[in-house]
């Protein structure tokens, strides 16, 4: 094995397994995707770091083990229309993209969205749309979508996003305020009928422009 091949399988056995990522579909991307040629230069030494690697502007990728947790969480098929709200550097749409028909990704930073079209364009990656846009409320324009995944976390659920999913999509969010944050599974059983499961506890980045709990006053 190379050095970044051993990194790697090292990530994988030792972080993103014992998170109870198990599905070997799953495991299989993650081995197969290389993560380091998605990182910044500055931070490519830790490119299979259990942390999350700064991307600028604020913004940075997702640790190793959510990525595989989330992945794994959706249960991508192959004809699902996926959007994808945080491009960062590519690599979580770069996953996704190997297990369905296509992700729209959105990004709030010109910069990432540079990068991000780049990287997934090197890797001959064509099944991703890289925009430049606030996604803090999905996008309505273009649902119905079979996923949607936040990549920053938001305090409450964004008003109306659920209702841009199909009959039998999955929105993925993480949920709350630091230090303690919920990764939230909405599901959509039927025209008004959802299901809400909580999958794990993280802490995220804040996205930008994300709802506020309303304060009580009495």
């Amino acid at each position: 094995m190379t050095d970044n091949a051993t990194a790697r399988f090292n990530m994988i056995e030792q972080q993103i397994r014992t998170w109870e990522v198990l599905d070997p579909v799953v495991l299989a991307t993650l081995s197969n995707t290389p993560r380091e040629a998605f990182v910044p230069e500055a931070f490519r030494g830790l490119a299979f770091a259990d942390i999350e690697i700064p991307l600028g502007d604020g913004h940075h990728m997702l640790s190793p083990k959510v990525e595989g947790r989330f992945l794994q969480a959706l249960q991508l098929q192959a004809a699902d229309k996926v959007l994808l709200i945080g491009a960062g550097s590519g690599y979580l749409a770069a996953l996704m993209a190997q297990h369905c028909a296509k992700v729209t990704a959105l990004e709030l930073s010109p910069a990432l969205c540079e990068v991000a079209a780049t990287n997934l364009r090197n890797h001959g990656i064509g099944n991703v749309q890289v925009i430049h846009a606030d996604g803090h409320a999905g996008l309505q324009t273009q649902a119905q979508f079979d996923a949607i995944v936040f990549t920053a976390s938001s305090p409450v659920e964004p008003e109306g996003v659920r209702r841009q999913l199909s009959i039998g999509g999955r929105l993925l969010i993480v949920l709350g305020k630091a230090p303690v944050m919920e990764a939230t599974l909405i599901q959509r059983l039927a025209e008004n009928s959802y299901k809400q499961d909580i999958l794990f506890e993280t802490s995220l980045t804040e996205m930008a422009h994300a709802p506020q709990a309303v304060a009580f006053s009495f």
